[in-house]
């Protein structure tokens, strides 16, 4: 009697507030879902996470001594992808960051490159930036693989010290340039001594993934790996 309550109130819920799919929007999928199963599988997924040598970590080749990288899913315009992280970014649907740091989370679950690591950043945004967003997405994204892997976050361990405009448009060289002494260690404590997972949505050139990294990498006995929801191709 009480299960059959608790399904007529979820019903009813659903027909007052109906959930849908970000993708196609059907109505057929899980409160706690953002994709049904078909759009989540359309999701074109990398497999990057358990690929040594992997695109994602040949950015980094020569540029900053991480141990390992990888990004979930391919990024390309106009997709499934694209809407999400737009919707995350622009549209203020936090749910997206929780959701996709989730998928990362299953995925490093099944690789033994991921197994080590101590603890969580988000790619900084600058203050003024996150001040204007009211959160930063690669946080968000952090809580999102915590839930699958329980690790710890350092929310303020590095700090964006000088505001840059989007980079979308520049090419590498005014990338690399602009990256300059961005970034600064807050907490040097924190993370010291320790495998510290560098989080972020996005890798194009990998610029200010860079930046970020070489800076956390200036102290001593720090290991880093890097890893971002999406790789564009």
């Amino acid at each position: 009697m009480l299960s059959s309550i608790k399904s007529y109130a979820k019903d009813f819920t659903h027909l007052i507030f109906p959930h849908h799919c970000e993708g196609c929007g059907t109505d057929v999928l899980n409160d706690d879902d953002l994709l049904c199963a078909k759009c989540l599988h359309e999701l074109p997924a990398t497999n990057y996470f358990s690929s040594a040598n992997n695109p994602v970590e040949k950015i980094f080749y020569g540029r900053c001594n991480i141990v390992s990288a990888a990004a979930a899913f391919y990024f390309t315009k106009n997709s499934l992808l694209q809407h999400l992280l737009i919707q995350l970014k622009y549209k203020s649907n936090k749910e997206v960051g929780y959701f996709l740091g989730r998928l990362m989370g299953l995925q490093m679950q099944q690789s033994n490159k991921f197994n080590c690591i101590d603890a969580l950043v988000p790619l900084p945004l600058n203050p003024k930036k996150e001040s204007k967003r009211g959160y930063n997405q690669a946080a968000l994204i952090c809580e999102g693989i915590t839930e699958i892997l329980q690790i710890p976050i350092l929310y303020n361990a590095v700090e964006r010290v000088v505001f840059t405009e989007t980079q979308t448009k520049q090419d590498r060289i005014h990338r690399w340039q602009n990256m300059e002494n961005v970034f600064a260690i807050q907490n040097l404590a924190s993370i010291q001594n320790k495998h510290i997972l560098l989080v972020d949505d996005v890798v194009t050139t990998g610029a200010t993934l860079e930046a970020c990294a070489n800076a956390i990498l200036q102290n001593t006995n720090t290991k880093l790996s890097i890893a971002t929801v999406a790789y564009t191709i």
